[in-house]
Formats: C-alpha cells, sequence, structure tokens
C-alpha cells in the first residue's frame, strides 16, 4: 500500500513509511476517544447539573449549545487556515483549551460558569477535528474512508465510555471530581505533541498530499461542474443535519426520557447511554471500509433513510425494546458520517482541512442548535413529544438520491 510519504521519499521508504502512519493513526484514534471521552462527561452529567441548579430543559439545552455553538463557528476557520499555514502543534493547544474547559467545570458553581467552561471545551474541540482528520487523511495511504472511520470510532468509542464513567464516578463523587480526567487530557497532550512532531517532519507533504488530491484521489470529480458540486455539497449537509439533529434527541435528553418514561434511576440512564454510545461507536467503523468498497452513497443511502423504521417505532416501545431498538438506531446512523465527510472531501479536493472543518462544525452547529429548540420543546410539551417529533427526521435520507455516483462519473471521466 503506498504511503503518502512514498510519493516524495521514493519506494525504499514505503516500508517505513507504512509502519509509521499505522502508528499516527492509531495515536489518533486514541486521542479521538480522549478528547470525546471528557466531553462527552458535559451531557452525561446533566441530570445531576440540573438537579443541583434547579436548571430546566431550556438551560441544559443552553449549555449545549454554548458547547456545540463554540465548537461549530471555530472548526470552519480553523481548517480553513491550517490549510494554508499548516501548524503540526495545533492539536496539543486543542486538547490543552479541553483541558482547562474540565477543570473550570469541575469548579463551577454557578449557571453562567457552566456556560464559560462548555464554551471551553468546544474550543478545544475546534481545533481537534479539524486537524486530526487531516492527520488521518495524510497517514491514510489512500484508503480514506477507512482511515476515517477508524479516527471516528476512536471518538464514537470515548463518547460511549463517558457517560459509564460519569455514571461510576462523577455521580457518587460529585462533581468536584471530573477534575481526575485532567489526566486523560494531560496523557492526549503527550501523545499529540509526538504526533506534531511527525507532522512537523514532513513539511513536504501536506501541499503534496493536497495536490495529489486534485488529480488522483479524487475519482472522477474534474468532470462534475461547480454547480453540481455545490449541490452536492447542500445535499451532504441537509443529510447532516437530520442525522444530527435527531442524535442530539438521544445524546441530550435519552436519560431523561428513560428516568421519565421508566422510572430507572440516573446511574441506570447512564448505563442505557452507554450501550447506545456504545452501539453507536461500533456502527462507525462500519460506513468507511464499505464506502471504499461498495461507494459511499450506497452507506448514505442505507445509514440515514434505513434507520427510519426503528426511529418511528422507538416512542411506542416499552423498555426492552426501546434498548433494543436504541442499539439498532446507533449502529446503522453512525455509519453515514465518514460516507458523508469523505465524500465530501472528493467533491472539493485539496481542501482537507476546510471540509473537515466545515462538516464537523456543521455537525456540531446542529447538535447544539437541536439540543436548545429540543430543550424548549420539551419545557412547552414533554418529552415523550420530542421523541415522536424527531422520528421523522431519517426521511431526509430520500435526498440521498440526488448526489453523484462518483464511481459512475470515474469511469466516465
Amino acid at each position: 500500500m503506498t504511503q503518502p510519504g512514498a510519493e516524495i521519499t521514493g519506494n525504499n521508504a514505503a516500508p517505513n513509511a507504512t509502519g509509521a502512519t499505522l502508528k499516527i493513526l492509531g495515536a489518533i484514534a486514541f486521542c479521538h476517544l480522549l478528547n470525546d471521552m471528557m466531553q462527552s462527561l458535559l451531557p452525561a452529567i446533566y441530570p445531576m447539573l440540573k438537579t443541583s441548579y434547579k436548571l430546566d430543559f431550556g438551560q441544559i439545552g443552553l449549555i449545549t449549545l454554548a458547547y456545540q455553538l463554540t465548537a461549530s463557528l471555530l472548526q470552519p476557520i480553523v481548517g480553513t487556515y491550517t490549510d494554508r499555514k499548516p501548524q503540526p502543534y495545533s492539536l496539543v493547544a486543542g486538547m490543552s483549551f479541553t483541558l482547562l474547559g474540565l477543570l473550570l467545570l469541575s469548579r463551577a458553581r454557578s449557571f453562567p460558569a457552566l456556560l464559560v467552561a462548555a464554551s471551553m471545551v468546544g474550543v478545544g474541540s475546534s481545533v481537534f477535528h479539524p486537524e486530526s482528520s487531516r492527520v488521518a487523511r495524510m497517514a491514510s495511504g489512500g484508503r480514506h474512508g477507512m482511515a476515517q472511520s477508524l479516527f471516528q470510532v476512536g471518538g464514537n468509542a470515548g463518547s460511549a465510555i463517558g457517560p459509564l464513567l460519569a455514571a461510576f464516578i462523577v455521580l457518587p463523587f460529585g462533581q468536584s471530581s471530573i477534575a481526575w480526567f485532567s489526566l486523560a487530557a494531560l496523557l492526549g497532550i503527550l501523545v499529540l505533541w509526538n504526533v506534531g512532531t511527525w507532522y512537523r517532519s514532513r513539511p513536504r507533504d501536506a501541499a503534496p498530499v493536497r495536490a495529489a488530491t486534485a488529480t488522483a484521489s479524487v475519482p472522477g470529480h474534474p468532470a462534475l461542474s461547480p454547480g453540481k458540486v455545490r449541490f452536492a455539497l447542500a445535499v451532504l449537509m441537509a443529510l447532516l443535519f437530520s442525522k444530527y439533529f435527531y442524535l442530539a434527541s438521544l445524546t441530550s435528553y435519552y436519560a431523561f426520557y428513560l428516568i421519565n418514561k421508566f422510572h430507572v434511576s440516573v446511574q441506570s440512564s447512564q448505563i442505557h447511554l452507554f450501550v447506545f454510545l456504545g452501539a453507536v461507536a461500533a456502527g462507525t467503523i462500519i460506513g468507511g471500509p464499505v464506502g471504499d468498497r461498495f461507494g459511499r452513497k450506497l452507506v448514505i443511502w442505507c445509514s440515514i433513510l434505513g434507520v427510519l423504521p426503528f426511529t418511528l417505532l422507538l416512542p411506542y416501545a416499552n423498555l426492552f425494546w426501546t434498548e433494543i431498538l436504541s442499539v439498532v438506531i446507533g449502529l446503522v446512523l453512525a455509519s453515514a458520517f465518514s460516507a458523508i465527510i469523505v465524500f465530501a472531501q472528493e467533491l472539493v479536493p485539496g481542501k482537507v482541512g476546510m471540509i473537515s472543518g466545515l462538516f464537523f462544525g456543521l455537525a456540531f452547529g446542529v447538535g447544539g442548535i437541536g439540543a436548545a429548540l429540543l430543550g424548549e420543546l420539551a419545557d412547552h410539551t414533554n418529552i415523550f413529544f420530542v421523541y415522536q417529533v424527531c422520528s421523522f427526521l431519517p426521511a431526509v435520507g430520500l435526498l440521498t438520491g440526488f448526489l453523484p455516483d462518483m464511481r459512475s462519473v470515474e469511469s466516465g471521466a
């Protein structure tokens, strides 16, 4: 398998490049696990914060909005800037913001302080996601879907572990115990420093890889008109909207839904949330390799529209079937993101940072706005009505039919 570095240094360096880039992919996936584990602590402790600070659902949504809106607004800016001026150690800076946000969250004693802490965690995310996605692509050896899935499965695994750790550490020992997780941030900083050193040692790779992407690794792209590219990007954004707006209902309010409908304990609700997020992590690894083999459009079809029957059934299921359906939803829906990201990167070659920042930012923004709106809706109606409304969102997957078939474009180019 040819590595990006082999294009620069020659065939003799390929074996070493292979070993090095696999280690980099593993390091990035591991740091994504740490990063998203720490970030997922925030929604995991919402029930505790709601009780401690007497918050309503609207205020819970505002905390999510502060975190995700900060991330969404800054990610495209970070990605565009580092496309032009690579910053090998920017990942270290991003993880440092997450560290500071966690420490502030552990000491926050008012609602405004919670908002500031959430915003700092969002700043960390705004740097981490576009830059780590770029590094994963650089180390992919041309298997972009596989690399993106490996990168994403680390993050989703971390998101699943976070609620479990919150259930057994934060809930028993209180809000101040969140500071213990700063040790994970310090570990991430050490690993990312080594990743930055690898990135810096390849200064000639960044430009050639982006240049090569424009011709070699984007199948059929020259055959698409600018109008078709813009339209396809708009469709991908709409699909991403449906996915993350629906996920906002589960990641932010699933625990409340289970507590109110089935009267489970807070700790039990976190375990149920862990099971759902674990299914999301398992499903993530599917989308990239399957997309590499059979095409990303097929993955998007099956992932978003395919989940519709299960989301429609969820609001009417008992506890047993709610858990089964949530696992199926997590498995199926999670496979879409890697396919959407790589599809978009293929549409706009040479702009990996900008596209990664734009789509990660959109995902966070939609999740934040969705959480805020759904919180207000829950306050004015009830949490059960929220899930009835959101169950129709995967129908947006019908728009997948308007995406170009990149395999056909490639064969006709």
